[in-house]
């Protein structure tokens, strides 16, 4: 009787189960995502400096500031630099990867090699480069050895050429992960269609306009979503570069330095949901100048 009364049907059972393996994702989720995003929109309306049990209210005074502010929304122009450098990675990563997909003798140890600086620790690409950019540095050397002393420049000291160097170790850096993952998608299109382009007559030009690309454009979709994002939010090599000082900042680097050297967390929330919205209005043109969500042909 005890059995039949505590019984459950199948589709009660199913829901308990169910229920039982969402409960500890749903409650991560909610204490680690959507509880700190709810407080960074609460701070954005405040003035809290980080350390204070109170919250002085001063509403959309912090978003405000941001757009009025040169030193503050201004910077956008120096992740410029990035941005370029990330469409040149792309076309270079995917001209790499054409050739690494043919057959040719050593291909895997060139693989190895290009890839090699993203497997590398992002501070220990920095501390490189700081040594090739140093004043009358590495790079300066070889330029002297080669002859082309009139090409030596104060790299990191040039207010008109800092970005453009800084955005070159993004591009070294992140060159091996985009080769790779084009690499893998030239790989995934059917052999048989370069066959029957080749029996067309058609040319190498004609064969990567009209089969190669259509066949990737998924990925080449995702590749350039991965980089306009990543150079919108370009961190880590202003930041240990140079510091994040104020011709290298970027909207990422400010926002840091307003929160942990000016002790305003409110205003740097504030500048953090201001970056959240540009990255998301940013993707969502993509999607619709480039067409992520039509099929591949």
């Amino acid at each position: 009787m005890s059995r039949q009364r505590f019984s459950l049907s199948y589709k009660a059972q199913k829901a308990v189960l169910i229920a039982a393996f969402l409960i500890l994702p749903i409650v991560l989720l909610a204490t680690l995502s959507l509880y700190p995003a709810l407080k960074l929109i609460f701070y954005s309306f405040t003035s809290w400096n980080g350390l204070s049990p109170r919250y002085p209210w001063v509403g959309l005074a912090n978003y405000k500031a941001i757009f009025s502010n040169p030193l503050l929304f201004s910077s956008f122009g120096h992740n410029f630099a990035y941005l370029v450098g990330g469409l040149i990675q792309n076309v270079v990563a995917l001209y790499f990867a054409l050739i690494l997909n043919s057959k040719i003798r050593g291909r895997n140890l060139f693989r190895a090699v290009l890839f090699m600086p993203f497997v590398m620790n992002a501070v220990a690409v920095v501390f490189i480069f700081r040594f090739l950019y140093g004043y009358q540095g590495a790079l300066d050397a070889l330029l002297q050895g080669l002859g082309l002393k009139a090409l030596e420049h104060d790299w990191l000291g040039n207010l008109s050429l800092v970005n453009w160097s800084l955005a070159f170790v993004s591009l070294w850096e992140y060159f091996g992960f985009n080769m790779v993952i084009y690499l893998a998608a030239l790989q995934s299109v059917p052999h048989e269609l370069f066959e029957a382009a080749e029996l067309d007559g058609a040319g190498r030009l004609q064969t990567l306009w009209h089969i190669t690309l259509p066949n990737i454009r998924s990925i080449v979709q995702i590749n350039l979503l991965l980089t306009i994002s990543g150079a919108i939010e370009a961190f880590n090599i202003p930041f240990i570069m140079t510091n994040g000082s104020p011709p290298t900042a970027t909207f990422l680097t400010n926002t840091v330095n307003v929160a942990f050297v000016f002790n305003n967390f409110g205003l740097a929330s504030a500048m953090a949901i201001v970056l959240l919205i540009i990255v998301f209005v940013v993707l969502i043109l993509q999607r619709w100048l480039v067409g992520i969500g039509r099929d591949a042909v």
